[in-house]
């Protein structure tokens, strides 16, 4: 588990929005709404919960502090 500031990717940050089986499910609109992770998968969403709340995001502190 990563404390901290997280190591910025950018070919993470391109992949997660190209990657074929995103696409996939977007267009077949089989997408879950909004706050339905913990159906699809309860412990990814734990994981991740927990993850997001003792990590943060270089470029998401940066625009706090020039706003």
């Amino acid at each position: 588990m990563k404390f901290g500031i997280r190591k910025p990717s950018l070919k993470g940050r391109i992949s997660a929005r190209t990657s074929i089986k995103r696409q996939i499910v977007h267009r077949a609109g089989l997408k879950m709404p909004r706050g339905f992770g913990w159906v699809r998968d309860p412990k990814k969403y734990a994981y991740n919960k927990v993850y997001n709340q003792i990590s943060f995001d270089i470029f998401k502190l940066i625009k706090k502090l020039f706003k």
